[in-house]
């Protein structure tokens, strides 16, 4: 299967930080790479409702929850680029997650056997200088890889604040070049790797 990537822009501002850094990592791609990127903020998502118990589900086949599914499906790798928004991921980002419970459930998708092996990446960028503030974002995303049986990437991280930023962050910049050119491992939860360690 030819590679092909989702980027998804989790960010409420246009142009921000986060999809500045993504943008500069994407450039890296060898040129017969499908990307596709979407603005979860142009293609909001309706507050996720839990139906398991009370209700069939259905696939959505229009507006953006139908397009933002058919997106996920066909992507090898998914990035989630979400500016790190009260040290987790931005809410046009997590509702989207929320979805993946009401795919999970779908008929006709096998949600978690169609992710299973593909690769997920995440981009964020924060106005800390200490990158240990953001691993509630990498475990949300790591966690939520690790129980459909992803790849996880990693975050790549960059500082920044004002509009244009992260375009000063010569570590980041440098981190970017070579984001995407690593295959990334099974995620694993972190008790997985504790047991593993034993």
């Amino acid at each position: 299967m030819s590679r092909s990537f989702l980027f998804l822009l989790g960010s409420s501002r246009p142009t921000g930080n986060t999809e500045l850094l993504a943008r500069r990592a994407a450039e890296q791609l060898p040129t017969d790479v499908e990307q596709r990127w979407l603005s979860l903020a142009e293609h909001p998502l309706p507050d996720f409702e839990d139906l398991r118990h009370d209700a069939d589900h259905v696939r959505p086949t229009e507006g953006n929850v139908g397009l933002l599914l058919d997106a996920t499906l066909a992507a090898t790798d998914i990035v989630i680029a979400s500016p790190l928004y009260w040290y987790s991921v931005s809410a046009h980002t997590k509702r989207y997650l929320d979805h993946w419970s009401g795919w999970l459930r779908t008929p006709g998708v096998d949600f978690k056997a169609t992710m299973a092996g593909r690769r997920l990446w995440g981009v964020t960028a924060l106005a800390h200088e200490e990158e240990e503030v953001a691993e509630p974002l990498i475990g949300t995303l790591n966690h939520s890889a690790a129980y459909l049986g992803m790849r996880f990437g990693g975050v790549l991280l960059g500082n920044g604040s004002k509009p244009g930023d992260v375009l000063k962050d010569e570590a980041a910049l440098v981190r970017a070049k070579t984001f995407f050119a690593q295959e990334p491992p099974l995620a694993r939860f972190p008790y997985e790797n504790a047991n593993a360690n034993r």
